[in-house]
C-alpha cells in the first residue's frame, strides 16, 4: 500500500470555504461590558506593575469574567474552524501601553509567547516604516504596505490586535489549509503525497539576523489522523537561491503551483476588515493568512498599526518531528544558546508597545 492510498479528505470543521463562512458571524466573539471592564482593570494594573514580559505568568492576572471566553476561543482554534475574531475593546480610549497590556494578558491565557526575532521581541508590530515591496529581498513583511501572499507564521498560534486600521485596504484574509488539501487530493491525488515530504524554507528572508539560511519542514503533517499545514511557497522558492539547497523537482514545482492556484480561487478565502480593538486568534496549523495592499494616513500617529503575538500552545496536537518552524523558534525566557540578551531588547510593556522604526 502506498502513501497515496492512505490519504483521505479532511472532514472536520477546519475544512471550510470563505464564501460560506462569510455569510455568518459565528466566527466573531463580542465581549460583554463586564468582560471589557475586567480586562481594562487588569491591563491598568499590568502597566503600573510593569512586570518582565519574559517571566510574568497568567496566574499573576487572574481572569474571572473572561475565563469561559478564553476556553471557548481555545476550542475554536484547536478543534473548530481554526480562528476567532474577538471584538469590543475600547482601544480608542486607551494608551497603546494599556492596549498592549490587555493583549499580552490574554495572550498568556491562549499560550506562551515566543520570541519573534533575534532581538527577542515578544510583542511585535505590524507598522509600515518602508516603501519597499515584497519583490525586494530586503523587505520585511511587517514593515511594508504591499500585499502579502498566503503563508503560515512560526508558532502554534499567531494573533493580531488592531490599534488603528489603514486609511484604505489592509484586509486580513484567511484560507483553510484543510480545504486546499482536499482540493489537491481531489484534483491531483498523485501529487498530494509530496506535501508530506520535507521542503527547504528561507529563514534568512524572514529574519535578517537568522543563524542559518534555511530550515526544513513538510507542508502537511498527518499524525495520528490529525491534519496540520505549514505553507508559503514564496519562502520555498527563495530558499532555492542558497548554495547546497536541493533543486526542486518538476513534481514539487507542480504541486506548489497547484497549491497557490487553489488558494487564490474565488470563494476559498474569508476577508475581514479590522476595527480598532479587534483581536484575531489563528491556528497556524489550520489556516493560512495574507493581507491586501493598503494606503496609510500621512500622520505617523494615524498609520495602520497592529500588534502581533506568536504563541506556543500546548493543546496536545500531534505533528511530525520538525514540522513548521517550531524547531528553530525561541521561547521567551532565554536568548539563543544561552547568550546575552540583545542590548536593544524590550521586555517591559511601555517599551514593547512602541514600534521599532526599522525598514
Amino acid at each position: 500500500m502506498t502513501v497515496m492510498d492512505t490519504l483521505s479528505p479532511v472532514t472536520t470543521a477546519a475544512a471550510w470555504r470563505g464564501d460560506r463562512l462569510g455569510e455568518t458571524q459565528e466566527w466573531i466573539y463580542r465581549l460583554s461590558d463586564e468582560q471589557v471592564a475586567e480586562l481594562e482593570e487588569l491591563g491598568t494594573r499590568f502597566v503600573e506593575e510593569d512586570p518582565d514580559l519574559r517571566f510574568v505568568q497568567k496566574e499573576d492576572y487572574p481572569l474571572v469574567k473572561c475565563a469561559d471566553a478564553v476556553k471557548e476561543w481555545g476550542q475554536d482554534v484547536d478543534y473548530g474552524r481554526g480562528f476567532v475574531l474577538v471584538r469590543g475593546l475600547r482601544t480608542h480610549l486607551y494608551s497603546d501601553a494599556l492596549s498592549s497590556a490587555i493583549y499580552y494578558i490574554l495572550g498568556l491565557y491562549m499560550g506562551d509567547p515566543i520570541r519573534q526575532n533575534e532581538l527577542g521581541d515578544l510583542l511585535d508590530h505590524i507598522y509600515a516604516t518602508s516603501d519597499k515591496t515584497m519583490d525586494d529581498p530586503t523587505a520585511l513583511s511587517s514593515k511594508v504596505r504591499d500585499k502579502l501572499v498566503y503563508h503560515s507564521d512560526s508558532s502554534d498560534l499567531v494573533s493580531l490586535m488592531c490599534l488603528r486600521p489603514a486609511k484604505s485596504g489592509g484586509l486580513s484574509c484567511l484560507v483553510s489549509g484543510a480545504e486546499i488539501y482536499n482540493e489537491i487530493l481531489r484534483r491531483r491525488p498523485d501529487l498530494a503525497p509530496l506535501l508530506l515530504e520535507p521542503f527547504h524554507w528561507d529563514w534568512r528572508r524572514q529574519d535578517h539576523s537568522a543563524p542559518a539560511n534555511t530550515y526544513t519542514s513538510p507542508i502537511v503533517s498527518m499524525e495520528d489522523g490529525v491534519f496540520s499545514m505549514y505553507a508559503g511557497s514564496l519562502y520555498i522558492e527563495t530558499a532555492q537561491e542558497y548554495p547546497g539547497v536541493p533543486e526542486l523537482t518538476p513534481e514539487q514545482i507542480e504541486v506548489l503551483r497547484l497549491f497557490d492556484e487553489i488558494t487564490y480561487e474565488e470563494g476559498m478565502a474569508i476577508a475581514m476588515d479590522f476595527r480598532p480593538g479587534d483581536i484575531q486568534w489563528l491556528s497556524n496549523y489550520a489556516a493560512l493568512h495574507s493581507r491586501t495592499e493598503f494606503e496609510d494616513f500621512p500622520e505617523p500617529q494615524r498609520r495602520r498599526h497592529l500588534l502581533r503575538l506568536w504563541l506556543h500552545r500546548d493543546s496536545g496536537r500531534p505533528v511530525v518531528d520538525g514540522f513548521g518552524k517550531n524547531g528553530v523558534v525561541l521561547h521567551r525566557e532565554a536568548p539563543r544558546d544561552g547568550g546575552a540578551e540583545h542590548p536593544d531588547a524590550h521586555f517591559h510593556i511601555r517599551q514593547a508597545a512602541v514600534p521599532r522604526l526599522i525598514s
